[in-house]
């Protein structure tokens, strides 16, 4: 019977190196590090400067690995797209960013896998509270008022038919 060993991580996009946290969990299993940091780094690329979730399955009897990528966190995605450094520390008093709603969708959207919404629409409003938290605004208004203007159906063009 094959071996399966799961390590889970979260890596910063495109920087993973073969020292803590991702050598001392691949060393015992007898693969490849080199390897497989830089097929993380290869599949994480696109999310440079972002935590990102890796999972890497080791096969420990062939010494073979696959490395998955999850999607990073909802704020992470919002730090990006606004390109700053990090979320406000007092977001109630303290807004680090404004984001227009197609920023919004387009965020929901890469996010939407991951969530619990079957809609868009749904996904957005989601992203939104994840804005509350972090200090956000949405074309210049607090998040809360966006998500009622959306269930007041004020943003249905950017959601198509849903």
């Amino acid at each position: 019977m094959v071996e399966q060993k799961v390590v889970e991580l979260i890596v910063s996009g495109g920087q993973a190196t073969a020292g803590p946290p991702l050598g001392p969990a691949l060393g015992p299993l007898g693969v490849n590090i080199v390897a497989v940091v830089n097929k993380i780094n290869e599949v994480t690329k696109e999310y440079a400067g972002m935590k990102v979730p890796v999972k890497v399955s080791v096969d420990t009897e062939y010494k073979t690995f696959e490395v998955t990528v999850g999607t990073p966190t909802a704020s992470a995605l919002i730090v990006a797209e606004l390109k700053i450094e990090k979320g406000s520390g007092t977001p109630n008093t303290v807004k680090v960013g404004d984001l227009s709603m197609e920023q919004m969708v387009r965020i929901a959207k890469i996010k939407a896998p991951q969530l619990l919404s079957t809609t868009t629409k749904d996904a957005t409003k989601e992203v939104l509270g994840t804005c509350i938290t972090i200090g956000v605004t949405v074309e210049g208004k607090d998040p809360r008022d966006v998500q009622k203007e959306i269930d007041a159906g004020m943003y249905d063009q950017l959601f198509g038919s849903q």
